[in-house]
């Protein structure tokens, strides 16, 4: 009943209008046959956890609908495995998007179509799987890969000599295949090489398996060396089953962005040549996204592929982002002394503060943009907090106005002695003290300003004041602990970030010990262990109004905690690998993480939904910093390119060449004019970041298709370059003048 002939679809529409196109049916009915073991094990692990979930009515549909055909192939008798695979109009083993609910799920089981006896209805009728919340069920292949299950998927014998032909075949169409189709298709010569071969491992090729690899890996990209790297290491079946590498490749699909008319030629091509061991693979571990319209030039291409798991699919940036700032408490602005000498008294400070409230209101009021006051909840504001807001005001008003013409002084803290062990550094916002993570495993502060750290008096000293005085807050200090530098100890390995709350109160840092310490910097004592990361944590940072902070680890995860909870509130699970660097967005309601896999993601504070994924990094991610008005976000990475993002239409707006090194440092002036990036090439460059962003093209079919236009060269836009003696840069702040602060320590060559 197998090799009834399998009905060619049109290539049309599907009913639930998010696929973008169906695959095309493989012509040998064999194929077919020869998939179904897998088939019905994939079916027999989602039916177990379904039952496992207590989702017993999804449990029930999805065994009907695969029962379909099950008198047609072979039946099973028994109860839990329902006959063969599911009749369903669409193949799905594609991996194209399927509309509803059930679309998580359903991407990770690979249906086919055995036999045209199948309802017109099911062939329009989207499947219908009313599952729980898919974040949950996508905890099947994503988290907790079963290894032997996922590496069976290798289990397809083709001839191994013959796989030289068939990749080389497919390599000569390519390439001999119009300009403007040959750049998209170029696309699937790594991912076909990489499952090529661990399919000639998996099943003990191991010569063929290394002159495949000795043959053709030179025509991968040179951003893949890596990876490949990685994977010529692996060369036995026993070499794949603890590799986190291989396992990451075989369960996430390779995602591929390509026009349709390419797509129908490549399909075209392997039906003629009956290529059915790289049909296969297409199938079972490639995403491909189609859409309709020109295909993409090389430099688009080149720009936006290079992750791990290939490019986004264009449906995970279409979720709406709250990227506006939220509306600023209205403080009311003291009148200064020397306000209100003469005339001045009216003039002056009425002056100001309407100036101040129109902007306010103007800017954040009507900010459609903005996410709602409450969606998630903020601290109240203290006095202390209030007096610094005005503070910020104060200064603010003697800001400088950067630009081209009026570049910002750049001041530079260098570490002397500190034996390449200084491997984080923050600033606070007023730029009043900075700190240091050293290797040692100690935590330093030091005092910027010539007023020196001080610690509270004793609990038997504090009884003794006066609490109404007026300087009740200078009294509960103690003289005798006044110094320029306290050293924090606690931690039992390198300390990797470190992060000031907003209000100077307090400090988060990070270490390779897998713990996240809070201290006090009234006691120089520390408050507070975080355990959750089990592996080291390579970054902290604080929430722009306090309370809430993020860290992210060799675990692949972030966690977002809450200062008074000793468990993390959300965990941020979806990276391939190390989260590099995390960043809170400027209304806090979004975190920013970079990571190993050459990925950026923002998740959704509320939901710990990912919002966004950006691809076009060429190497581990290791800054970020989003613009001041919320709308942007410029990533660092080791590949010495600064990506710039726009984060409401999920596209990439710009790239700025000029590194040598990896850029650790990335900071917006505080009216976000000019953008400075710090690298390990000694340098610190200043972008002008307001030409960057200006007429943006961000029409809809950009929005769609990705096509996205960036300048030629980004020397324009390159407003100074300033080296250090010997000093890469590993941080940068500018201060609320607009003074430019950078740090990092000598390493004398």
């Amino acid at each position: 009943a197998a090799a009834a002939a399998a009905a060619p679809l049109t290539d049309g529409e599907a009913a639930g209008g998010t696929t973008d196109s169906k695959p095309p049916v493989v012509p040998s009915a064999q194929v077919a046959a020869s998939q179904l073991p897998t088939d019905r094990q994939t079916l027999l692990a989602v039916l177990q956890f379904l039952r496992r979930s207590n989702l017993r009515e999804s449990e029930e549909i999805l065994r009907r609908e695969a029962r379909l055909v099950s008198d047609e192939v072979a039946a099973d008798p028994s109860p839990s495995a329902p006959g063969g695979q599911a009749a369903h109009g669409e193949e799905l083993s594609l991996g194209v998007a399927v509309s509803g609910p059930g679309e998580l799920l359903l991407n990770s089981v690979t249906f086919g179509q055995a036999g045209a006896a199948v309802a017109p209805a099911a062939v329009t009728a989207p499947p219908a799987v009313p599952l729980g919340p898919p974040a949950k069920v996508g905890v099947l292949m994503e988290d907790q890969p079963d290894v032997s299950a996922v590496l069976s998927a290798y289990n397809q014998q083709g001839d191994p000599a013959l796989y030289e032909d068939y990749y080389s075949g497919l390599k000569h169409f390519i390439e001999c295949a119009l300009d403007c189709h040959r750049a998209e298709l170029s696309q699937l010569f790594y991912p076909l090489f990489v499952h090529m071969y661990l399919e000639l491992v998996y099943n003990g090729h191991e010569n063929e398996a290394k002159s495949f690899f000795e043959k053709f890996h030179g025509d991968q990209e040179c951003y893949y060396q890596d990876d490949l790297r990685v994977l010529s290491s692996l060369t036995k079946k026993e070499h794949m089953r603890g590799n986190e590498t291989m396992l990451d490749f075989r369960t996430s699909k390779f995602v591929l962005r390509i026009s349709r008319d390419s797509y129908q030629l490549l399909k075209r091509h392997l039906q003629e040549k009956q290529n059915n061991q790289i049909w296969n693979i297409v199938q079972e571990h490639l995403y491909i996204d189609i859409f309709d319209g020109m295909p993409r030039s090389k430099q688009q291409i080149d720009a936006m592929v290079g992750s791990l798991a290939g490019e986004a699919k264009r449906e995970a940036n279409k979720a709406k982002v709250f990227f506006g700032l939220l509306k600023e408490p209205e403080i009311e602005l003291p009148l200064d002394d020397e306000d209100e000498e003469g005339e001045n008294e009216e003039g002056k400070p009425k002056k100001k503060k309407p100036k101040k409230d129109s902007m306010g209101s103007k800017s954040k009021k009507q900010d459609p943009n903005a996410p709602p006051q409450n969606r998630i909840p903020l601290p109240e504001l203290k006095d202390s907090d209030k007096l610094d807001k005005i503070m910020n005001m104060k200064e603010a008003t003697k800001r400088v106005r950067l630009g081209p013409d009026c570049l910002p002084s750049i001041c530079f803290y260098t570490f002397l002695n500190a034996y390449q062990g200084l491997t984080a550094v923050d600033f606070t916002d007023d730029s009043s003290m900075i700190v240091g993570g050293f290797a040692d495993s100690t935590v330093r502060v030091w005092s910027v300003t010539p007023k020196k750290l001080r610690s509270v008096k004793s609990a038997a000293d504090l009884s003794l004041i006066d609490k109404e005085s007026d300087d009740v807050l200078e009294r509960i200090m103690d003289e005798k602990t006044a110094s320029e530098l306290k050293i924090l100890y606690g931690h039992s390995g390198p300390v990797y970030g470190t992060s000031f709350s907003p209000d100077r109160n307090y400090l988060l840092s990070s270490s390779e010990d897998g713990t996240v310490r809070l201290w006090s910097l009234l006691t120089f004592s520390c408050l507070v262990g975080y355990k959750g990361h089990n592996y080291p944590v390579w970054d902290t940072q604080f929430s722009p109004y306090g309370y809430y902070f993020v860290s992210g680890g060799h675990d692949r995860v972030a966690r977002l905690w809450a200062t008074d909870h000793y468990q993390p509130l959300r965990i941020f699970a979806g990276h391939l690998a190390d989260v590099t660097c995390t960043r809170f967005h400027p209304n806090s309601n979004y975190v920013a993480t970079g990571s190993a896999d050459r990925t950026v993601r923002l998740w959704d504070v509320l939901n710990g939904n990912c919002v966004r994924i950006f691809t076009g990094h060429k190497g581990p991610v290791h800054s970020l910093a989003f613009s001041p008005n919320g709308r942007f976000l410029a990533t660092g990475a080791t590949d010495g390119r600064v990506l710039l993002w726009d984060i409401g239409h999920g596209l990439m707006v710009g790239e700025l060449k000029g590194h040598t090194d990896t850029v650790y440092a990335l900071r917006f002036s505080r009216d976000g004019e000019i953008l400075a990036s710090g690298s390990m090439d000694n340098t610190v460059k200043l972008w002008d970041a307001v030409k960057a962003f200006e007429d943006l093209e961000t029409d809809d079919f950009t929005t769609a298709t990705g096509h996205i236009n960036l300048p030629e060269s980004s020397q324009d836009l390159l407003l100074g370059t300033y080296m250090t003696k010997s000093t890469p840069v590993i941080h940068l702040h500018f201060t609320r003048r607009n003074l430019l602060l950078s740090a990092g320590a000598y390493s004398p060559q």
